[in-house]
């Protein structure tokens, strides 16, 4: 068993969304996903972007940064 929690805030604030961020980043040594790399993996990640859905009109979210949480290396695809 694992105890999970998702987030999904909305500030007004970069501040608030970045102190937010840094707080998340702090933990995700302690975090893993479940059932890495198995076909029912459930990835830990954090996400952080500009959300443009309250522009007129709307507009597509801005990535700034996302981490992903893995334990094992992904086996490189040879070419």
């Amino acid at each position: 068993m694992k105890y999970r929690v998702r987030l999904n805030l909305a500030f007004d604030k970069e501040a608030d969304a970045k102190a937010l961020m840094d707080f998340a980043k702090t933990l995700t040594n302690k975090a893993e996903t479940i059932n890495e790399g198995k076909m029912e993996e459930e990835l830990s990640y954090c996400d952080y972007h500009k959300c443009m859905h309250d522009e007129i009109p709307v507009k597509p979210c801005i990535p700034i940064e996302r981490i992903e949480v893995r334990k094992i290396s992904p086996i490189p695809i040879p070419k």
